[in-house]
């Protein structure tokens, strides 16, 4: 089980990281990360980004390759 914590110096350190870097990072599954990003998300603290601006939407990324987080403090 990952650390709720850890996630939270982990972003902090990063600032901005993307959804596969956490999971590799961790060792973890996506959908165990994910709630757990959320609780950062709804305490302020981290926002959902996707894609760069290059992304045109055509569904042929992992979304978690495009998807990245950002820690705001």
């Amino acid at each position: 089980m990952v650390d709720p914590i850890k996630l939270k110096r982990y972003m902090k350190e990063r600032k901005v990281v993307p959804l596969m870097d956490i999971v590799n990072h961790f060792r973890a599954e996506q959908s165990v990360l994910e709630p757990m990003i959320e609780l950062w998300i709804k305490k302020g603290k981290v926002i959902r980004k996707t894609g760069d601006g290059a992304c045109k939407g055509c569904c042929k990324c992992d979304p978690a390759t495009i998807e990245f987080y950002e820690w705001l403090d």
